[in-house]
């Protein structure tokens, strides 16, 4: 396990040692070394934390968003897999204490155990710091994921978030020219998209599919990237999937 220091500085925030090595211990980790204390209690009570104030940010930042969008909106914050995505950015894996059993099947790099992990150092800050030392954490991990089109949409289907994106607009009709290049045995094909006549963007893949999909990212990354973060939100509330969380 790396020093707790590495990760104090990566969060931003001063933690107690002993807290924080809490936090980081794994269920099988104290399995394996006489029944330690978990990080269980601590993820309890950092989900309950984290929901709190991604709530209240997003109440007062959105105040034209109804209530269903506002509880749409809400899962691409505070799921698995966007806080898994935040735990990669801080390099969390390597300080978490697991037991031998889950090193041998990375679980340092599973989805599940750095969100836990997420969680349980959010609870671990509330309890040795204090509630606005804990909220100031979570909206500076948080809420950069609202400026981010691949954070928000992830697990999305590109093609079919552009079809969206370019009808809520009204562009017209979507076209992918398909060309392939390189030798015959491994040809590789470039995909071009049109809207409405106007080319957008290009993507390769060693496939058609792969290559038009490619293509449709790079596209709703330009047609997102320049126009702000309302597209993304749109994004994300369009596609709402019940079962995020």
């Amino acid at each position: 396990m790396n020093e707790p220091e590495t990760l104090q500085k990566s969060l931003g925030v001063h933690i107690d040692p002993e807290a924080l090595r809490l936090a980081l211990t794994h269920r099988s980790y104290a399995y394996e070394n006489d029944g330690l204390a978990t990080n269980e209690r601590l993820e309890f009570l950092g989900d309950a934390v984290l929901q709190l104030v991604v709530t209240d940010y997003l109440f007062r930042t959105f105040g034209d968003l109804a209530e269903g969008d506002l509880a749409k909106l809400r899962p691409a914050l505070v799921s698995t897999r966007a806080l898994a995505r935040i735990a990669r950015t801080l390099d969390l894996g390597p300080h978490i204490r697991l037991g031998a059993g889950e090193l041998r099947t990375k679980g340092a790099d599973k989805d599940s155990i750095l969100a836990d992990t997420m969680e349980a150092i959010i609870g671990a800050v509330h309890s040795a710091e204090g509630f606005e030392t804990a909220r100031a954490l979570v909206l500076r991990l948080v809420t950069p994921l609202l400026s981010d089109t691949e954070a928000m949409t992830a697990g999305k289907d590109w093609k079919t978030t552009i079809q969206e994106l370019v009808a809520a607009r009204d562009m017209g009709e979507i076209r992918y020219i398909i060309e392939d290049f390189g030798p015959d045995h491994r040809k590789s094909f470039r995909a071009t998209v049109t809207i409405g006549g106007t080319e957008y963007a290009q993507g390769t893949g060693p496939s058609k599919k792969e290559a038009e999909r490619d293509a449709a990212r790079v596209t709703v990354e330009e047609l997102t990237g320049g126009r702000g973060q309302a597209d993304i939100l749109t994004l994300v509330l369009d596609r709402y999937e019940p079962d995020a969380e």
